[in-house]
C-alpha cells in the first residue's frame, strides 16, 4: 500500500490543517484505491508564534474610508468598454478584475454610485429602486452559508452587510436591476474569498468554483443565468492598485500575529528548522514503502531539505506545490544544499506543481536538469488566492497519482 505523506505549508494551525488534509486525501482516493495518507502537522509544535502577543506589530492604522470620494469619477464599470489594453488583461482574462475585488470588494460598488446621476427626489411612498434587491439580500442571508458552501463560511453575514450598504442606492440610481443583481453577486463572493484570505485559509476554491457560485448568488439576488463577468475588467481594474494598497494594510496583522505567522513560519524554519527535518524523517522511517511525500508552500521545502540530508530509501516519490525551494536553493538559502551544488544521487523523482500566478511558486527544472518535472496547474485565482487554491484544483491530484509508485 502506498504511503501519501502531507504536509502543510505556513500558516496552517488547527482546525484549518485537518480541514485541508481531509480535502487532499478525499481528493486522492477519489482516483486511486488502496491509499494510505498520512498527515504531517508541523505547525502545532514547530510553527511561529509571537512569544509576547504582537508587542513588535505597530498600532492598527486608521481604516481607509470606503465611498464615493475614493471611486473615480467616470462612468460605471458595468457600462464601459471591456476592451483589453496593452498593458491590461487579455480580453478574456478576469483575473485583474477579481484581484481588485479580493482587495476591496466594495470596488464595484463604489464605482457604480459614482457613475449614477444626481440625486433626485423621489414622490412620496415611492419605492426605492434597491429595495427589491435589499430584500432579496435579507432572504439569502437568511439561508445561512449554503447557497455559496464551496466558498467557505461568510456568506450569511455578507449578505447582511451588503443589504444595508449605504451605496446599494446610488448604484441602483445607475444601473439597471439586473445590473445591480451581478455587482451585488460579485461582491458577495468577493467578501467570502478576501475573509478567507484574510485568516489563511489553505483550501481557496479555483475560479471555475468561484464563477459557478457567483453566477447562481446573481440569479438568487434577480439576475437572469449567465453574465456574471461582463463589465468586471475596464474602470475596476483602475482602481486595482489602490485597492490592494489598502489590502496590505488590512492584512498586515492578520500576516504577521500569533494566529496567522504566516511569514514568521519562513523565518523559523529558516533558522531553526532541524527539529521539524528529524521529526519527518522519524516519521518516515515508521512507514512501509512505497511513500510519496507531497509538500505544499513551506511544506515542499521542508520535505525536499528531509530528502537532501539524507537517503531515505522508502521515498520514491516527491511532489512539491507551490514551493519556493529552487528559489531558496538558487538564492544561496536552502538550508542542505548551497548553489551550485547537484541534487544528491539518492533523492527520488521530483513532481514540481507552480501556478503561473502564484507568486510563491518556482520552477526546478533549469536548476536541476533531469531530476525535476515542472507542471504548469491553472486555478483561475489571482494571488494570493491562486497560493491556496492547489487543493480544489482537480488536476493537481490528477497529475499526482500518475506518478504516485
Amino acid at each position: 500500500m502506498t504511503a501519501v505523506v502531507f504536509i502543510h505549508g505556513t500558516g496552517v494551525r488547527e482546525p484549518g490543517f485537518s480541514k485541508l488534509a481531509g480535502r487532499v486525501a478525499a481528493g486522492l482516493t477519489a482516483l486511486r484505491d488502496g491509499l494510505r495518507i498520512v498527515p504531517y502537522y508541523w505547525g502545532g509544535t514547530h510553527g511561529a508564534t509571537l512569544a509576547a502577543g504582537g508587542a513588535s506589530l505597530p498600532p492598527q492604522p486608521a481604516a481607509v474610508s470606503r465611498g464615493l470620494a475614493e471611486a473615480p469619477s467616470a462612468p460605471c464599470a458595468l457600462h464601459a468598454s471591456e476592451a483589453g489594453s496593452p498593458a491590461g488583461p487579455a480580453p478574456d482574462d478576469t483575473t485583474a478584475g477579481w484581484a481588485a475585488l479580493y482587495a476591496d470588494p466594495d470596488a464595484e460598488l463604489a464605482l457604480a454610485a459614482a457613475g449614477g446621476g444626481p440625486a433626485v427626489e423621489r414622490p412620496p411612498g415611492s419605492v426605492p429602486p434597491e429595495q427589491p434587491l435589499r430584500v432579496r439580500l435579507t432572504v439569502l442571508a437568511a439561508q445561512g452559508d449554503a447557497p455559496a458552501a464551496e466558498l467557505g463560511p461568510g456568506l450569511a453575514r455578507a449578505a447582511t452587510g451588503l443589504a444595508g450598504h449605504p451605496l446599494l442606492g446610488p448604484a441602483a440610481e445607475a444601473l439597471g436591476p439586473e445590473d445591480l443583481a451581478v455587482l451585488a453577486a460579485r461582491a458577495l463572493t468577493a467578501r467570502v474569498i478576501a475573509d478567507a484570505l484574510d485568516a489563511d485559509d489553505p483550501l481557496v476554491p479555483v475560479g471555475d468554483t468561484r464563477d459557478t457560485v457567483t453566477g447562481r448568488l446573481a440569479q438568487a439576488l434577480g439576475a437572469p443565468p449567465g453574465g456574471t463577468e461582463r463589465g468586471l475588467r475596464s474602470l475596476l481594474l483602475r482602481a486595482a492598485g489602490s485597492a490592494a494598497s489598502r489590502a496590505v494594510v488590512r492584512r498586515r496583522r492578520a500576516l504577521t500575529e500569533a494566529a496567522h505567522p504566516a511569514a514568521a513560519d519562513v523565518l523559523r524554519y529558516l533558522s531553526r528548522g532541524a527539529a521539524v527535518r528529524a521529526e519527518l524523517r522519524s516519521l518516515i522511517s515508521g512507514l512501509e514503502e512505497p511513500v510519496a511525500l507531497v509538500g505544499h508552500s513551506l511544506g515542499g521545502i521542508i520535505a525536499l531539505d528531509t530528502l537532501i540530508s539524507g537517503p531515505l530509501p522508502q521515498v520514491k516519490l516527491l511532489v512539491t506545490a507551490g514551493s519556493q525551494g529552487p528559489f531558496l536553493y538558487e538564492s544561496g538559502s536552502l538550508p542542505t544544499l548551497e548553489h551550485p551544488a547537484p541534487l544528491p544521487p539518492h533523492l527520488p523523482e521530483w513532481l514540481n506543481l507552480y501556478d503561473r500566478r502564484d507568486l510563491l511558486s518556482y520552477l526546478g527544472a533549469g536548476l536541476f536538469p533531469g531530476r525535476v518535472t515542472d507542471i504548469a496547474v491553472d486555478s483561475r485565482q489571482p494571488f494570493p488566492a491562486s497560493h491556496s487554491a492547489y487543493w480544489t484544483n482537480p488536476a493537481v491530484y490528477r497529475h499526482i497519482v500518475d506518478l504516485l509508485p
